[in-house]
């Protein structure tokens, strides 16, 4: 009994000492990048490696620049001349349909439309209507495809914002990213296949969290990496001072004897997981600051960007480096921005999301194309639901709020094997989808079938249940894609 008791003292201090030890490597930041084999406990190093998809895919690769707190669709790509006509009238009860609404209006006695403040014009080919506050966006257009028949089940932001990132609205399942790193593994064996940055706008932010990014169920290897936008861009990565490269590589070998000596005691997987995380962790050393360094980029490349491109942490800067990261391998890079909640003082909050956003959306779209990168890169941008069409509390010539609409939104896709043009439409009150709806589960199908998966074979058993990111629903959107 005294000799368990020693050998339990043992081992808890050892996790003691590998927990602060991981703080000096990465761990903390990166969890786990290998899959150990449940039965042997061996770690299959082949798990990191790229995966035969079950098709030829149309991508390789996926950059999502999610705008979350919902932009208005009505301020920027749903033109719709009669709510301006209808001004301050009453919704119809015939329009609305009894549909289910926040607390924020539900007590609203009246639900008066609001016609957007900005002017539109037509541009490119689709002649696609856009917004005076994305001159950029418009510029870009003849490359988007632009689906403006989105809609989701959800109409509050923590459930919307987790069903588009992981098909369900509650937590714990895997993201999309996790899913794509699943069934594809990684272009990079030094870099994660799947990376996340965030940045925060002028408007009214909602907040992000890492459960957007989670592995879920799936093993650790395949969860998000946040990068920040301080000094070390991903935390606890580099060595402490007076520890040089060298020393790190003696340190880890030891270290890998240690849990080799502990596996054979416990047989815990995790033990052989934590010990590739370090390694990944040190290949991350050098890989890391390379590719996070912008002082190399050419002029023209910060004009094309904005200035706001050299200030890490915004989004111009994350635009341009989620470019960098795709260009390294990174399989799935996740932009999250905040700050388009606009249930009032929408004009003036969403012309400064829009001089955020609009410059470095549309130069990604371009420095990709200019490096024969954009036919392989699927670009997404888009919130979690929509905005209603009347006004959330008091309504102005000049000012006005609108709510969550989960009815109809859009968003737009390019590059990817997608078709540029504009898919879907909405009633004249931008209210109801009139021509092909597209549901969330849709949008996800069609996403890993540009990748090269079938949605209905991408699963992973769980709880005696196979799980899937289109849970049992979902159909490809054939239309948007390239023949």
């Amino acid at each position: 009994m005294q000799k368990e008791l020693l050998q339990h003292h043992l081992n808890m201090n050892r996790r003691r000492f590998l927990s602060k030890l991981s703080l000096g490597i990465g761990s903390v930041a990166l969890g786990s990048l290998l899959i150990p084999d449940l039965f042997t406990g061996k770690v299959q190093e082949e798990a990191l490696l790229q995966r035969l998809p079950h098709f030829a895919p149309k991508a390789k690769r996926i950059i999502y620049l999610f705008q979350n707190g919902a932009p208005s669709q009505l301020e920027l790509f749903d033109y719709k001349p009669m709510l301006r006509e209808k001004f301050g009238e009453d919704l119809p009860a015939s329009i609305r349909m009894g549909q289910r609404l926040t607390g924020m209006t539900a007590d609203q006695k009246k639900f008066p439309m609001a016609g957007s403040f900005f002017n539109f014009s037509q541009y490119g080919q689709s002649r696609a209507w856009i917004s005076e506050i994305l001159p950029h966006t418009a510029s870009v257009v003849d490359d988007l495809c632009i689906i403006k028949s989105i809609y989701t089940e959800a109409i509050n932001h923590d459930p919307a914002l987790t069903f588009f990132q992981t098909g369900a609205q509650v937590g714990n399942r895997p993201s999309m990213g996790a899913w794509l790193s699943y069934g594809l593994g990684s272009e990079n064996q030094n870099l994660p296949a799947y990376c996340v940055l965030l940045s925060k706008g002028k408007g009214n932010g909602q907040g992000v969290y890492s459960k957007l990014w989670t592995n879920g169920f799936l093993d650790s290897i395949h969860q998000g990496v946040q990068f920040s936008s301080g000094e070390n861009p991903v935390l606890y990565l580099n060595n402490p001072e007076s520890v040089d490269k060298a020393d790190r590589r003696k340190m880890l070998d030891q270290l890998e004897g240690l849990n080799a000596e502990n596996f054979k005691t416990f047989g815990d997987p995790e033990i052989n997981t934590k010990v590739q995380q370090y390694e990944m962790a040190y290949r991350m050393q050098t890989a890391v600051p390379e590719v996070t360094d912008t002082s190399k980029e050419p002029e023209s490349i910060i004009k094309l960007y904005g200035s706001d491109c050299l200030v890490p942490g915004t989004y111009a800067a994350n635009c341009l480096l989620a470019r960098k990261l795709s260009e390294n391998g990174v399989r799935f890079v996740q932009l999250y921005h905040q700050g388009w909640d606009g249930h009032g003082n929408l004009p003036n909050e969403i012309r400064g999301q829009c001089l955020d956003t609009d410059q470095a959306s549309a130069a990604l779209i371009t420095d990709l194309k200019q490096r024969g990168m954009l036919d392989e890169t699927l670009v997404i941008w888009g919130g979690e639901f929509g905005r209603t069409n009347y006004c959330q509390g008091t309504l102005t010539k000049e000012n006005y709020g609108r709510d969550h609409h989960p009815r109809c939104f859009t968003i737009w896709m390019a590059g990817g094997g997608v078709k540029p043009g504009v898919y879907g439409e909405t009633d004249d009150f931008g209210y109801n989808i009139t021509e092909n709806p597209v549901h969330v589960h849709d949008f996800h199908a069609t996403v890993l079938h540009l990748m090269g998966l079938n949605h209905e074979e991408l699963t992973f058993k769980h709880l005696g249940r196979r799980y899937r990111l289109t849970d049992v629903a979902g159909t490809v959107v054939k239309d948007i894609i390239k023949a």
